[in-house]
């Protein structure tokens, strides 16, 4: 049913720029009656009068409107579009209403690329999980089957597949340690921490708990701290987790430079932080990260080296929660590194 609505023509571009949303009216010559500025940004301006096929474009939408004339029922689509490098995509809307012209179509383009990439990340977190699941799972299966058939009898084989399950299945428990921990930091990432910590003590007791993990893979754990305590506003436990994932990494795949340096350093003034705050830094000297690679480190399920990273027992998800965590502190990560010169993780911190 047509929406009654009666408009001069001097009426249609202030009431055009009264809509919230990108919007243009489309008369029933099919020429555009009128655009607001939101419209222009998105169509281009000057297209008042034009016909509308020249102006919009996309099949989708034109489609939209025809059929919008043709049934005088309300029309949805989407319409795609550019804004510097980042694709957009529009919620399209056309109705029918009457103006002192005659019927036309009002067409409202409503930006839901936020909803849309929340949509994706979505979907791509449920592949990934469920792929991260499928391969221990079918490995637990295969050998439980063969438990239970031609090596029911051999205990050598017995032995070796028991060792393999206990692996593939521990692996599973870490998964789903690290998701639910992911959904912990998520949900309070909006609440800051209050209580007093000292960071000094924090990352002296994660070394020293990491100690035996160096030393087993020949690596020296280099500590460069401050004699005084470093009192901070944060969540010891959380903290402590940041760390123990970031020197852990650094023992893992940078000990093959032989040294892991952690470096602390407090400052009455930081430009990251415009104000004062403390800098923790984890050095290794060993292969390095491609430039390609390093913006996409703290991404869920992101891996550089999948296999060596599944052999080493990582999930993919330690350098998101390691980014969550630093959200929450109102902190900042930053990662520099060159192939065959090493990787340095550095993690800024409020003093305030």
């Amino acid at each position: 049913m047509a929406t009654e609505m009666t408009a001069s023509a001097e009426q249609i571009e202030g009431l055009l720029e009264a809509i919230p949303l990108p919007a243009l009216l489309v008369g029933r010559d099919e020429r555009v009656l009128g655009i607001n500025a939101r419209g222009a940004a998105i169509l281009g301006a000057g297209i008042t009068g034009r016909h509308f096929i020249t102006a919009i474009r996309q099949p989708t939408v034109l489609d939209a409107v025809e059929a919008c004339f043709a049934t005088g029922k309300l029309q949805e689509t989407r319409y795609l579009a550019t804004a510097g490098k980042q694709d957009v995509t529009y919620r399209v809307t056309c109705g029918l209403v009457t103006t002192a012209r005659g019927t036309a179509v009002l067409v409202s383009f409503e930006d839901v690329t936020p909803v849309e990439q929340a949509s994706q990340m979505r979907r791509d977190f449920v592949a990934n999980v469920s792929h991260e699941l499928r391969t221990p799972l079918t490995a637990l299966l295969g050998f439980i089957e063969t438990l239970r058939g031609p090596a029911r009898n051999d205990e050598a084989a017995r032995d070796r597949f028991l060792d393999i399950m206990h692996s593939e299945a521990t692996r599973m428990e870490r998964l789903v340690k690290d998701l639910l921990s992911l959904s912990r930091v998520e949900s309070e990432e909006r609440m800051r921490p209050t209580e007093r910590v000292d960071l000094r003590g924090l990352l002296d007791g994660v070394c020293r708990t990491l100690g035996p993990l160096a030393e087993a893979r020949g690596v020296e754990l280099i500590e460069v701290f401050p004699e005084e305590p470093v009192i901070i506003a944060a969540d010891a436990d959380q903290l402590r987790q940041v760390f123990t994932n970031l020197i852990e990494n650094a023992v893992k795949y940078g000990g093959s430079g032989g040294e892991v340096k952690v470096t602390m350093e407090a400052k009455p003034h930081l430009a990251a932080l415009r104000g004062p705050g403390v800098t923790v830094t984890v050095a290794d000297k060993g292969p390095g990260i491609e430039l390609v690679h390093i913006p996409r480190l703290t991404e869920r399920f992101y891996r550089v080296d999948s296999h060596r990273s599944r052999e080493m027992g990582g999930t993919g998800l330690g350098l998101a929660i390691v980014k969550h965590i630093i959200n929450r502190h109102r902190g900042r990560l930053r990662i520099e590194s060159e192939p065959g010169q090493g990787s340095s993780f550095s993690v800024i911190l409020p003093s305030s």
